[in-house]
Order: structure tokens, then C-alpha cells, then sequence
């Protein structure tokens, strides 16, 4: 051990040469080790956590056979390498000391694909939605679908050997890889695909005895289930009558036998035709038990979720997708089947289903079922079975389901015995889980609520881990089903038996004869694997008022590092492909630092380094809405500049944006003047404080459209047209914007309205984002004062800007000031409707055919409420699927921000608007971004439709 320990220090100080040496060496991918990235790439989705020395992201295989070429230096030989594409791994699969090696940045490309043979060659850190994304116009796919397709890298899936949805009928990951090319020590390289390199004959012909030796004790302890044991797979790698195929001994192995730098992969035609079946059930046994009767009819896949998940569902709102006669009444729960068919004939393809829907409506417990045909219903109903996971992670209290013992499979006709026993296990120890999963297959995920920072639980934890795993032998089924080992791999020995075990040690030995790669998993001496109960734990827990206890709960799930660009989520890490700028980046830095802080320990260095992951956040708010758990990132930000800032002085343009808000009521009361000063002094300001295409004053406020302006205790104290509407403005769409406001002001007045604007009031939004937490809450408390103050004259009231509306309705919220929210304009003219009220058709001719939101509308109702209302007035039109624009309000001003801020929005905004003349843009920053990226005519929604009102 202290040898062990003398060898981890000399490398760690050997390490800090290592970005020169692979400079030297021709290297052109990055390395990292800042505070910030390290405690990103410590977790993913497990329970573990293991701080890394450095993190490297090559920019090709060249890069990698380069960096295992400088690692056989004297000094550097010893350091731990561990490969890591997107760490949605659950068992700490990617977690180690040393080197980590970040495949998801640069490696992420298709390489070559053969329509006519069906492959696909690609890099290990392209994510799986990605490829698929790329492969539309073939017509092809690449099956293994897991829930976390839209981050999971096709290098993570071969490591461990992932699959999901319909792997009875399309296997795992190891049933559709054709080949691969890896790199070993000293930069060796095999390739599948090419000649046996003279160097590796002898290897090979080592690794050739070890398959025969352990192969026959392997199949003689391993159950044969479709969802088969995987990890050095001597069965497949070689064959008694058959040739050695050594690349089928990686996958699986977690990374353990070296650096996958290529893998072919085998495709499938897509399916013309796919239906889903979602059936209610009274409790979770009796849909357990329609398996074997759903299986009948071969769907593709039969995943079924509890009555606990489906409550958590219920309560997060994301069971509206399902008709109403699926939807849980009177408290009482229900359990689901989802079913799935797919296929190439239509009609036969509907006879199963109907044949299947007249079956499961026979079946005890079955209350409804309903039948999703078209693909828009099928994803939002597939969401909330997806949704799973997240939801076990917001359950409230210290006690949270986790993932030690979630994948296990057994044969279907012994799944409803297995989990008897499995919750009776549970039940003893007086715990609470959740369960969803794949009953086609015989794999359910079951998660034990348990507070990993307790010594208690951490033992309960152990002893149902050692209870389930022999709990799954006794029931003849596998440990380890889906999710891959990591830690858990400490069981391996015992479940394949000493002579299959001495086989892997042999490949282990011949492949990584340093057992430098991700060292500690699977496969070593006794002793040198890491456990369940003895591997280092996150922190998942601190007191509830602590403003950074979302940092916390974070669970690694990862839905922030989707890499969809229509997805809002999280801009920043979609432009960067950089952990570090990404919620779960910044959550895990958060963390990091809290945990230094608490402990007297907190450097410059550690703060600063912190500082730069949250510098990149746009505060787009989507993590606040999207993450399951609702981390909300620029909440957090906010109260870590507060203390940030508390020894340092601030920069000239933070000093400049504050006072900006803060004095917006007297610039706007001396316009003319401001807008003069503006215009001259302008770009001096941008050159002094490293601000860029800063927005001009604008001359004229709304009294030039005829609209009166009062300030709230004059409101108060008149009497007002039941027709009146009140409008509010923030500062910057009040001063640079007050065309929108008009806009805005103009539409309303064309459906029959009386809009009365409210005098601006700074409302703390640039002091929420800069931390500066003291000026926020005195503007907040008197602009919500004066809100409550008009909401008493018992009229509508609408803001202008989205932003401004969500800051109202979440920042104050969170702030303890409550009372009555603004609407959006087109939640207003929606309840309108509703309510009875005829408002005018809109001349469709005269509409773009585009909306374009802030991304504070995307992620909430926004875009549902303009969808529904342009119908609703005779109008089609466009909502588009964009991310956010890359602006942010002073984010895209900022000048280290530029190319950012145009790499965002060329993202997902550009090709929306190409080809277009002009869109509807409903956010001020958005059209600020519009305006400068682009030729289009920008406008805000209501300018158009005030033009389109009663147009012929």
C-alpha cells in the first residue's frame, strides 16, 4: 500500500510535464486540470466519486496512439488511463485517478458508412442520437436504444456492452459491432480490419489459450438469456470451431483492456411502421404479470413502470400526454405497460395490435388501454416512461432511490418470483423503490431509496447488494443485465468461477500488461478491485436552505448533455461539447467548492476556476425546467457571485450594467438626451469595458403610438375600462426596445383592448445574474409592491418580454415575494378566448410563416400557448424548434463571449432563419441576435399580428 501510494504521488508530479511532452509529441487535441473539469469529470451517474489529475481530449486516433507513446516514459508509465465518453454510466464505470480521456469533444464523427452492406464506421464519442440523426437518409439505424440516447456515446454503449428497448429482437450493443480498432501501451494499434501487426502475434496467440482455457467453465456457469453475459467474452471471441475475433473481448470490458479509437457497427432498416400500446393496470403485480401474455403477440419491447414512478409522473405534470382514461383519479395509483410493434405491413402490423388490445383488456387488474399511432404522440408517451429515472431522483427528503442493484435479469417466467423476493429484501429493511424497466426481457430497474451520506445506509446498502446478487443466481438470471459492472465487478469473480476468472486475468495480462487501463475494474489481483461499499461516495445531501443544495441532488443523469440542437438544453455545453459548461459541469464544480468552503479550504485558485465554468452559462433558465431534478444553475450562479464578489472588485462592464438597471427610470425620463449620448459615446464604452455591439438608446417612448403611461399609485387610484389591460416594461425593452412594447401595445388594441403601460420599474434581473444579490432584492421588493399595487384594480396584466415575465414568476418566486404573475401576452388572449371572448381573425397572407422563441418560453407553456392561439385566429404557423440564440441579455454583449455567442447561434437559430426574409421573434434579446447574425426582418409577434388584424 505505501509503495502504491509513493507511485501515485511521483506520477502526480510527473503529470504536470504532460501537457508540454504531448506538445512536443504533435499533439493537437486539449489538456486540462483545472478544479472546474476534474470535479466534472469525477462523477456521472452513479452513486461514486473519484477526482481524476487530468483530463485529455484527443482530436483523433493519431492523438490517442500519441499520448500512449509519451505515457511510456520512466516517470509517467504507472499513471492510470481511462477512457470516458458521455459518464452516464451508473456504476462509476469511467471513474478513476490519472488520466481521464474525454472522447466526447473532438472524437465524435461518422467516418464512413455502406448503405449496401449495412455498417457504419464512427468514433467512440459520437452520442447515439447523433449517428442515428446522420443516418436518416438511408434509411438505416443503428438499434441498441437506450433511455439515454440523447448523451450516451457509442463508445460508452461498446464499453459496456449497453442495449434497452427492443434488444429481444435486436440484441445488445455486442450483437451489432462488426469491429473495432484499439490502441494500447506505447501507441500500438490493432485493428480488426487489417493484417496482425508482427508485434502482436504473440499477444494474440496468448489471449487464443486463455478463451479455450476459461471458455467451456464460462458457459458452464453463465445462464443463456437474451440478455447474455458480456465482458470478456471468451464464448464469441473464440468460437471451437472458429477463429479468434479478439475485438469481441473489449466490449463490455469497460475500458479496461485498452483505447477503442473505431468500431463498425452493424445497421437495420428502419421499420415503416411503429405503434405503441400503453395499458393501465390497478398495481404494479398485475401488469408484472400480463407479460408473459402481452409477449405472446412479439412486440418489439414491453416496459412497464410502478405505481410510485408513476405518482412522482403525475405530480411533475408529464402525464398529460396520456388520454384521460389512463390518468390516475381520486388518488388512486396505477401501474403501466408500455407495448411497442413495429413493422413493414400496415394492416398486419394493426391486426397485432388490436389483437393484443382485446387480450391485455382480459387480463386481471387491466383498467384501459389506448393506442398512440402518430410519431409525435409515441415520443411524448415513450417520454414519460423515459422520464423514470429522473423523476426517482427529485423524490424529496435525504432518503433517494439509487442505482447499485437496478439491472438485473432473469428468465420472464421467473421475473414475478424474483421481485417477490426482491421487495420482500427490501421490505425488511424498511425501504422505499421504485421500479420500471424491460419485462420483455426479464430486467426490471429497482432503486432502494437510501441516504448515501449515512454510515447506516451505506451498510444497508451492502447487505441488499450481496441479498440481491445471490438472489439473482438462485432465480438463474444476471447480475449485471444491462448498465454494465463498474464496481459491482467485484461480484465477477465469484459468478464465473475461478477458472473463467484466471482466463479474464490472462487477457487482462496480455492486453494491459501495466493494468493501467481504468485500473481497478473487473479484472485484478486481490484486493485491487473496487467495491460497492468501499469506493468513494458523492455527497448527495446538505441542508435545505443552503442555496447551492441542488448542487447536491444532481444525480448525474445527464439529461443537460443532450446534444439536440432544437433542444434548449444547455446551449453551452452544445457549442462547446466541454463538461465543465454544463449543468451537471457546474453542479459538480459547485459542489466542489461548497464542500472546500465548509472546510476552510476553498482557494483562489478553486474559486477562480469555478468562476470560469459558471462564466459561460447563459442563464437560459432550461436546467431550471428541463433537468429532472430542476437544477437550476443560474439561481446558484447568482448566490456564488454574491460571495464571490465580496473581497473583489467588480469589472467596469458589471459596474456599468448594474448601474444601467439601476438608473433606467431616469435615462428613460431624459430620452431624447440619453439616446444622444448614446450614439457619441458608444463606442468608447465598448472599448473600455470589453463590451460589443452594444444596443442604442431608442429616441421615442410609447406616447409617440398614443399610449399613456402612469405610474402604479396613480393607477390605483382611477377607475378603469373592464377592457384595460396593463402592460410592463423592463428596463431594456423599455429603453432600447419600445417598437416591441408598441407592438405588443398595437395588437391589443386591434383585438378590442384598452392597453394602459405602467411606468418602468427597474426589476433586478441584471443584478440577479451578477450575483449582485443586495440591489436584487431591494428592486425586486419594490417592483413586486408595485405589481401588487395595479393587480388590485382587478385588470389583465402582460409584460413585454419573456425573459422579464419569467424572471417574475421563478427569481421572485424563489426570493419569498409572491403575489399575483404577469402573463404572457399569449396566455392572456388564450383565457380571453376561453372565457368566450371573439377576437378577429388574422390575415395569414400577412404572417411570416416562422415563431421563433426565447428559450424561456420553449421550455414552459410559451410555445403551446402561441401554437394554440394562432389557431385559434385562423392562422398557421411555424413554431420552430430552436435552442437558445446565443445572446442572453448581456452574455452576447460581452466580447470574451463572441464567439460563443455566434457558434450558439448558428447552432440551431441559423438554419431556422435561412432562406427567410422575415420571422416573428418574441424575445428582445433574440432580435438583438437576429439583427446582428442575420438579413431577416425580426419583429416581435404582436407587430405582425396587429398588421394581420382584419387584413384582406
Amino acid at each position: 500500500m505505501l509503495n502504491q501510494t509513493i507511485r501515485k504521488i511521483s506520477y502526480r508530479v510527473a503529470l504536470q510535464r504532460l501537457p508540454a511532452l504531448l506538445s512536443d509529441a504533435g499533439f493537437r487535441g486539449d489538456t486540462a486540470a483545472d478544479a472546474a473539469l476534474l470535479a466534472a469529470m469525477s462523477t456521472d451517474n452513479s452513486i461514486y466519486t473519484m477526482m481524476p489529475d487530468i483530463v485529455v481530449a484527443p482530436r483523433d486516433a493519431e492523438d490517442v496512439q500519441r499520448l500512449m507513446r509519451v505515457l511510456e516514459a520512466e516517470d509517467l508509465c504507472d499513471v492510470p488511463v481511462t477512457a470516458r465518453g458521455g459518464g452516464t454510466g451508473t456504476n462509476g464505470q469511467s471513474l478513476n485517478a490519472g488520466i481521464i480521456v474525454d472522447f466526447q469533444k473532438y472524437m465524435n464523427r461518422l467516418l464512413n458508412v455502406n448503405v449496401e452492406e449495412q455498417w457504419v464506421e464512427v468514433e467512440p464519442g459520437i452520442v447515439l442520437d447523433e449517428l442515428n440523426a446522420q443516418l436518416v437518409g438511408t434509411g438505416l439505424f443503428f438499434a441498441p436504444t437506450t433511455s439515454t440516447a440523447s448523451r450516451c456515446t457509442i463508445g460508452g454503449m461498446v464499453s459496456t456492452d449497453a442495449s434497452g428497448k427492443g434488444s429481444r429482437r435486436y440484441g445488445k450493443t455486442s450483437d451489432n459491432v462488426l469491429g473495432m480498432e484499439i490502441v494500447l501501451d506505447g501507441g500500438r494499434t490493432l485493428d480488426s480490419d487489417a493484417p496482425t501487426p508482427d508485434w502482436a502475434k504473440t499477444m494474440l496467440l496468448e489471449i487464443e489459450a486463455a478463451c479455450r482455457s476459461g471458455r467451456d467453465a464460462l458457459l458452464g456457469r453463465v445462464p443463456a438469456l437474451s440478455r447474455r453475459f458480456t465482458g470478456y467474452d471468451l464464448e464469441r471471441a473464440k468460437p471451437p470451431k472458429g477463429d479468434l475475433e479478439w475485438w469481441r473481448l473489449p466490449i463490455g470490458a469497460e475500458g479496461t483492456l485498452g483505447l477503442v479509437t473505431r468500431v463498425r457497427l452493424r445497421l437495420l432498416r428502419k421499420p415503416k411502421f411503429k405503434r405503441l400500446v400503453v395499458i393501465g393496470f390497478k398495481t404494479f403485480a398485475a401488469a408484472l404479470d400480463a407479460g408473459s401474455a402481452l409477449l405472446a403477440h412479439d412486440p418489439l419491447a414491453i416496459e412497464v413502470m410502478d405505481e410510485w414512478v408513476q405518482g412522482l409522473a403525475d405530480k411533475a405534470g408529464i402525464l398529460q400526454a396520456l388520454p384521460a382514461s389512463l390518468r390516475a383519479r381520486d388518488g388512486q395509483p396505477i401501474a403501466y405497460n408500455f407495448v411497442e410493434f413495429v413493422g413493414d405491413d400496415e394492416a398486419d402490423l394493426m391486426g397485432r395490435v388490436e389483437a393484443l388490445r382485446e387480450r391485455a383488456l382480459t387480463l386481471a387488474g387491466a383498467i384501459a388501454s389506448h393506442v398512440a399511432v402518430d410519431d409525435i404522440e409515441m415520443a411524448a408517451l415513450w417520454q414519460v416512461r423515459a422520464a423514470s429515472v429522473g423523476l426517482l431522483g427529485k423524490v424529496s427528503g435525504t432518503r433517494r432511490p439509487i442505482a447499485f442493484v437496478e439491472d438485473c435479469v432473469v428468465p420472464v417466467e421467473n421475473l414475478a418470483a424474483f421481485v417477490k423476493d426482491f421487495t420482500a429484501l427490501l421490505n425488511r429493511h424498511g425501504l422505499n423503490y421504485g421500479m420500471y424497466g424491460h419485462v420483455d426481457v426479464g430486467c426490471l430497474h429497482i432503486r432502494p431509496a437510501l441516504d448515501i451520506d449515512r454510515e447506516e445506509d451505506r451498510v444497508i446498502m451492502k447487505a441488499i447488494s450481496d441479498g440481491v446478487f445471490d438472489l439473482t443466481r438462485r432465480h438463474g438470471g444476471i447480475f449485471w443485465g444491462e448498465h454494465g459492472k463498474g464496481v459491482r465487478g467485484a461480484y465477477l469473480a465469484e459468478f464465473v468461477g475461478a477458472a473463467a476468472y484466471d482466463a479474464f486475468g490472462r487477457v487482462k495480462r496480455a492486453f494491459d500488461p501495466r493494468h493501467r487501463f481504468n485500473p481497478g475494474k473487473l479484472v485484478g489481483d486481490p484486493g485491487s478491485l473496487m467495491g460497492i461499499g468501499t469506493t468513494p461516495f458523492r455527497s448527495v445531501n446538505t441542508d435545505e436552505n443552503d442555496p447551492l443544495s441542488l448542487a447536491f441532488k444532481c444525480n448525474g443523469n445527464a439529461q443537460c448533455l443532450s446534444y439536440q440542437r432544437s433542444n434548449v438544453m444547455c446551449p453551452s455545453f452544445k457549442a462547446t461539447r466541454d463538461l465543465r459548461h454544463s449543468p451537471k459541469g457546474r453542479a459538480d464544480a459547485l459542489r466542489h467548492w461548497h464542500q472546500a468552503h465548509r472546510q476552510g479550504h476553498a482557494t483562489k485558485e478553486l474559486e477562480s476556476d469555478v468562476l470560469s465554468a459558471l462564466d459561460g452559462c447563459l442563464g437560459c433558465k432550461a436546467c431550471a425546467t428541463s433537468c429532472p431534478v430542476q437544477v437550476d444553475i443560474p439561481e446558484m450562479k447568482s448566490h456564488f457571485l454574491e460571495r464571490f464578489y465580496r473581497k473583489r472588485r467588480r469589472s467596469l462592464a458589471d459596474r456599468v450594467a448594474l448601474l444601467l438597471e439601476e438608473y433606467s427610470p431616469v435615462l428613460a425620463r431624459h430620452r431624447k438626451l440619453a439616446a444622444v449620448f448614446a450614439r457619441v459615446f458608444n463606442p468608447l464604452m465598448e472599448k473600455v469595458t470589453g463590451l460589443h455591439d452594444l444596443p442604442l438608446i431608442a429616441f421615442n417612448d410609447v406616447g409617440i403610438g398614443g399610449y399613456q403611461t402612469f405610474c402604479a399609485e396613480v393607477i390605483a387610484q382611477r377607475q378603469w375600462h373592464e377592457d384595460t389591460v396593463f402592460v410592463w416594461q423592463d428596463p431594456f425593452t423599455a429603453l432600447f426596445d419600445s417598437q416591441a412594447a408598441m407592438a405588443l401595445a398595437d395588437g391589443l388594441r386591434g383585438f378590442g383592448y384598452r392597453p394602459v403601460f405602467v411606468s418602468m420599474l427597474p426589476g433586478g434581473k441584471a443584478a440577479h445574474v451578477l450575483g449582485d444579490r443586495t440591489r436584487f432584492f431591494r428592486q425586486a421588493r419594490k417592483l413586486r409592491s408595485a405589481i401588487d399595487v395595479v393587480a388590485a384594480c382587478g385588470r389583465p396584466m402582460v409584460g413585454v418580454d419573456p425573459a422579464f415575465i419569467m424572471m417574475v414568476r421563478q427569481e421572485y418566486l424563489k426570493a419569498g415575494l409572491t403575489g399575483q404573475p404577469l402573463q404572457l401576452v399569449q396566455e392572456f388572449l388564450n383565457e380571453e378566448i376561453a372565457r368566450g371572448r371573439v377576437l378577429p381573425k388574422l390575415a395569414t397572407a400577412r404572417l411570416p410563416p416562422k415563431l421563433l422563441l426565447h428559450c424561456s418560453e420553449s421550455v414552459g407553456a410559451g410555445a403551446t400557448a402561441w401554437k394554440k392561439l394562432f389557431a385559434a385566429l385562423g392562422a398557421s404557423i411555424d413554431v420552430a424548434a430552436t435552442g437558445c440564440c446565443g445572446m442572453a441579455g448581456l452574455f452576447g454583449h460581452q466580447q470574451r463571449h463572441q464567439a460563443l455567442s455566434r457558434h450558439t447561434f448558428d447552432l440551431s437559430w441559423s438554419g431556422q432563419l435561412q432562406g427567410e426574409r422575415e420571422a416573428m421573434v418574441s424575445g428582445f434579446s433574440c432580435r438583438c441576435q437576429t439583427k446582428r447574425f442575420s438579413s431577416i426582418r425580426g419583429e416581435h409577434p404582436m407587430r405582425w399580428m396587429a398588421d394581420a388584424i382584419g387584413a384582406e
